[in-house]
């Protein structure tokens, strides 16, 4: 095992943990096409248990009216807005790092058919339970 100065493995931990955050930003809003046109996708978690699929969809800022789900065969679809803040209009902006605009994210599910079983926007994530059809 080969020693090494504190300090310095200190400082290349830091600056790998830095480099690990900025990947995970990148990461996070991921820029597709929509129809043809550019948009964002949200990050999501995806998970199974027993008959269910569980998806959370982070869109913060982003109303219920907004949100489209489909569900194809195959998979299902979040789509929607994220529209600009009338009262940053006038604003001297400093930093803009959440997306606004169109937004989509498809998402493969496991073989079966599925129906949506509920569907709600809490804390800026949107939860959607699916329910395996027999």
């Amino acid at each position: 095992m080969r020693y090494r100065e504190p300090r310095s493995w200190m400082w290349e931990e830091a600056l790998e943990f830095l480099q690990s955050a900025e990947r995970l930003q990148r990461r996070f809003f991921q820029v597709g096409l929509q129809q043809g046109a550019p948009c964002w996708e949200p990050p999501i978690d995806l998970y199974e248990s027993e008959g269910e699929v569980g998806l959370m969809v982070a869109l913060p800022g982003v109303a219920p009216e907004e949100i489209e789900v489909v569900i194809e065969s195959g998979g299902i679809v979040v789509r929607g807005e994220r529209r600009f803040p009338a009262d940053y209009e006038r604003a001297a902006i400093h930093r803009l790092e959440i997306p606004y605009g169109r937004f989509e994210r498809r998402v493969t599910l496991t073989a079966g058919r599925f129906r949506l079983h509920e569907q709600r926007l809490e804390n800026g994530c949107l939860t959607l339970t699916l329910r395996r059809l027999k």
